[in-house]
């Protein structure tokens, strides 16, 4: 495999042009082929630039490579780039393991800089014949984006000598609505999980809502579905905690006779009806004892307070 320059196209049948971390074995034939590609990057330190939608598991597929490498046993360290400072990178500097940095087009003008060094140190030795050990102290980076950084470097708001850097290797991962053979596991996975952290039983799905998994368009891909899985359990009632997604999605087929929708603040409102539902549900198991209803949504009781200022019931309760 050639990695000067080279575009992995995880989607399959895609065009050139298109647009503690789970990892689980993949149905879709696109997943499968980005996990054999995780499989060889693993084999070797070519800094790699993941380019996938919000909540597409850019991260997961980071700490995958990194798991499987020879680097397993050293540090796996995640930084928001708005967050790694010039500071924060170079504290880096001689820690090996791997940096994954999420949302790289981010990164302020230092931390570029920064980073550009400190790419340009792999494969370099020293003056005392201990190259290999220099390069292992390196870290490796993995970065991550939702955006064409090509338009950010036109822009002059990215670097183009890191951009050439960091994407000689571009893994392209599918949005779920792109990989819906793995929906089924995705979601039984989440409702275990679930179930495990609200000691409820694994609730058995109707064929309804079994099908609507699978026809809806998930825009805020794996992170959307996780949430759904939660709430079902959450809520212990499938048809009110999804009861926010199939309203969306009537809207949407509705979008057809002139109705104009945009799905990222479609999917916002009907996160928001979701929330709402699961919170008055659970003040409502608790009694409205909020304290409890806290600790059941794994919230602190001042996140919980100022949820309910926002759907106007925060007189209630006590």
């Amino acid at each position: 495999m050639g990695l000067d320059r080279t575009e992995i196209l995880a989607t399959a049948g895609a065009p050139p042009n298109s647009g503690a971390r789970l990892w689980l074995e993949s149905v879709s034939a696109g997943m499968r082929t980005v996990e054999a590609v995780i499989r060889e990057l693993s084999q070797n330190d070519v800094p790699v630039l993941v380019v996938a939608e919000h909540g597409s598991g850019k991260a997961a597929a980071a700490a995958r490579i990194h798991a499987l490498s020879s680097r397993a046993s050293e540090p796996f360290q995640v930084y928001h780039g708005s967050e790694a400072s010039e500071e924060i990178l170079a504290a880096r500097d001689g820690q090996g393991g791997t940096v994954y940095l999420q949302d790289v087009g981010d990164l302020a003008a230092a931390a570029q800089k920064e980073l550009v060094r400190q790419i340009g140190l792999h494969g370099k030795g020293n003056d005392n014949d201990n190259g290999d050990d220099q390069r292992r102290r390196v870290p490796r980076f993995i970065c991550g984006t939702s955006r064409e950084l090509e338009a950010e470097v036109k822009a002059a708001k990215f670097r183009e000598d890191l951009y050439y850097g960091i994407s000689g290797v571009c893994l392209r991962m599918p949005p779920l609505r792109q990989r819906k053979e793995d929906i089924p596991v995705l979601r039984d996975w989440f409702l275990s999980a679930a179930a495990r952290d609200f000691c409820r039983p694994v609730p058995v799905l109707s064929p309804e809502t079994q099908n609507f998994f699978l026809e809806y368009s998930w825009p805020g891909n794996i992170r959307e579905l996780k949430d759904a899985a939660r709430a079902i359990v959450a809520l212990g009632d499938e048809t009110l905690a999804m009861g926010g997604l199939r309203s969306l999605l009537r809207r949407v087929d509705r979008g057809g006779n002139g109705e104009k929708i945009s799905l990222k603040d479609a999917a916002r409102a009907a996160s928001r009806e979701a929330e709402r539902e699961i919170i008055l549900q659970v003040l409502t198991r608790t009694r409205w004892n909020r304290r409890r209803a806290a600790q059941e949504l794994q919230i602190s009781y001042k996140a919980l307070l100022y949820k309910l200022k926002q759907i106007g019931y925060e007189e209630y309760g006590a």
